[in-house]
């Protein structure tokens, strides 16, 4: 189990670290329409390649601190491991960032994903790592499935889909994460922490939605449940904040709510 971080030397480390410098502005980023997090509604955002969602019950704030943790972490991982393909290396300096900001991140081995058909479909294999993890909860694994499928109704190219794809994959090797944050019965946070790391034969795009044969792409996963230190990420939001401030804008997109809307059923 992972020691609790000192905030001194959690806030000594926000403060001094050199994250690689944020993209020029562009005419497409400072357009985007920026949807305001709120409470009593489901949203979800694209942070880099990190998919967050969010149940109902968390707070605004927590929202946006969760988005910066998420972002500084890759951040930082990148300025770390600057090789694409060390995915898993990458992944040793992103889950040490998260611990230093007071998520209690425990589990980081990752295990080969085994399908069981001749198709491998990337999609339907995060749904059932997803649902290994979410279930009985029902709600939570359809928030899961519902962001999902909003980004599925995009096109290619849209800020979204562009910012995922040029964040999560390179060529034949891709990482990405999917999150999801739920206040927790103690009045805490809790997010459902999902990473994974795909290899395959061929170019890949669309890495959410990526398909080939089973023999051909090998895709592990880490996936567990994560309490946050709620006090530790209060006292380092000023120094987060400050850290993103010229990355934010190039590096997160919220989904418009009305897209995790429940689909009608017939």
């Amino acid at each position: 189990m992972p020691s609790t971080p000192d905030l001194t030397r959690s806030r000594q480390f926000v403060r001094s670290a050199v994250l690689p410098p944020a993209p020029p502005r562009t005419r497409s980023a400072t357009a985007t329409v920026d949807e305001a997090l709120e409470a009593g509604k489901a949203q979800a955002a694209v942070v880099g390649s990190d998919l967050v969602s969010f149940a109902t019950g968390v707070a605004p704030q927590w929202r946006q601190d969760l988005i910066n943790c998420s972002l500084f972490a890759q951040l930082w991982a990148k300025a770390e491991v600057a090789d694409p393909t060390r995915i898993f290396d990458w992944y040793g300096a992103y889950f040490g960032a998260l611990q230093q900001l007071g998520w209690m991140v425990q589990d980081q081995g990752f295990a080969v994903y085994v399908e069981t058909s001749q198709n491998f479909s990337a999609h339907q294999a995060i749904l059932k790592v997803a649902e290994g993890l979410l279930m009985p909860s029902a709600g939570s694994l359809a928030l899961v499935k519902t962001t999902l499928d909003a980004l599925s109704s995009m096109d290619e190219d849209s800020p979204f889909i562009t910012l995922f794809s040029q964040e999560s994959q390179q060529a034949s090797t891709a990482r990405f994460q999917i999150s999801l944050a739920e206040q927790a019965a103690d009045g805490g946070l809790t997010v459902a922490l999902m990473a994974f790391g795909l290899e395959a034969k061929t170019t890949m795009t669309q890495v959410l939605f990526f398909k080939s044969l089973a023999s051909q792409a090998t895709l592990r996963h880490c996936s567990g449940k994560v309490s946050i230190n709620t006090p530790m990420l209060e006292a380092l939001r000023p120094d987060l904040s400050e850290q993103l401030k010229e990355h934010a804008r190039s590096f997160i997109r919220k989904l418009p709510s009305k897209l995790l809307q429940p689909r009608p059923t017939a």
